[in-house]
């Protein structure tokens, strides 16, 4: 446990040593560079915050710690290409890892949970838990050793770096700085907008979908439901209430698009189990449920496409970069 927590007290204290000092909200009219180190510190941070816990096995440390983590990848996505420079693939490669690292034990959870959900008392599926139970303390096992590990400790201390001043912030080019002094506001509208129309474009085509891309459309959903959170300090009066009506749809279709992919990841693990049995895998092919799941998020998707929902006027009226 002294490990652990010597490895957290230096994770945190590396982000803030090297800080400048910046507004504590969003504003319209805010450059993209300010932005960007704004939200991505917001997420980085509670990374951090969850990590003691993560290590110890608490679940809901690792679902938040996931969440987080998935907040900051968005952020580097959204703010793509401005903050592309020479480090960013390595960073992203990082953070891909340690998501990686987090994910087996997290799937591990929630199919645990569905098996719990399910089962009553049956002697049959108690036997199955142990296997569950194996497998997830196995899984826990290296996920501590990663967070406890040199390898973490490094991308720690680059990633917060690379948040700060890494070379995207000092780039001369005329490209570059536009991309940084560009104004928030407008920044978002456009990159909003693009990925509306790409996620109910693909929506339309949904229970034609494999699980890969349905899988994918997840993801590009989750995306835009995390930026939609993370910029919630530019959604004023009458904004917020739209801002509000958009998050509800989409973390309804998220809500079924996840459990669908819940249902996959569980068959995957449930045959990888040592002696469980083919009745593990059956638990999660249930054709009636994925039919329910998917006309849950085709009407989500529906209300969505009616509001047409990010137009310059929901976020800001365009107006020049703050100092």
């Amino acid at each position: 446990m002294a490990r652990s927590s010597t490895t957290s007290t230096t994770a945190r204290a590396v982000p803030a040593a090297r800080r400048s000092v910046l507004p504590g909200r969003l504003s319209p009219g805010m450059a993209c560079d300010t932005a960007f180190r704004i939200i991505a510190r917001r997420h980085f941070d509670a990374v951090l915050a969850q990590h003691d816990g993560t290590c110890r096995g608490d679940p809901d440390a690792l679902h938040q710690i996931r969440i987080a983590l998935t907040h900051l990848r968005t952020a580097i996505r959204f703010f793509s290409p401005m903050v592309d420079d020479v480090l960013r693939p390595y960073v992203w490669a990082e953070l891909k890892w340690l998501n990686g690292q987090l994910g087996m034990v997290r799937d591990l959870d929630v199919a645990i949970e569905r098996v719990v959900a399910e089962s009553g008392e049956e002697l049959a599926v108690i036997a199955e838990l142990q296997h569950w139970d194996d497998k997830r303390a196995e899984s826990h096992r290296l996920l501590a050793r990663a967070l406890q590990s040199a390898r973490y400790r490094r991308l720690v201390e680059q990633t917060s770096a690379w948040i700060e001043s890494g070379p995207w912030s000092t780039r001369r080019s005329k490209e570059a700085i536009r991309l940084r002094r560009c104004s928030l506001a407008d920044h978002a509208t456009e990159r909003l907008t693009t990925w509306e129309k790409t996620l109910l474009k693909k929506a339309r085509k949904l229970t034609k979908l494999d699980v890969e891309k349905r899988h994918k459309l997840r993801l590009l959903n989750k995306r835009m439901t995390y930026s939609v959170e993370s910029l919630a300090d530019l959604f004023a009066d009458g904004a917020a209430a739209k801002q509000k009506s958009i998050l509800k749809q989409l973390r309804k279709a998220q809500k079924s698009l996840g459990q669908l992919n819940d249902d996959a990841r569980g068959q995957a693990l449930a045959a990888s189990l040592n002696g469980a049995g083919p009745e593990a895998a059956i638990r999660f092919l249930d054709r009636k449920r994925e039919k329910k799941l998917l006309r849950k998020a085709s009407a989500a998707y529906r209300k969505l496409d009616k509001a047409k929902p990010f137009r310059s006027s929901d976020l800001a009226p365009n107006s020049e970069p703050e100092d």
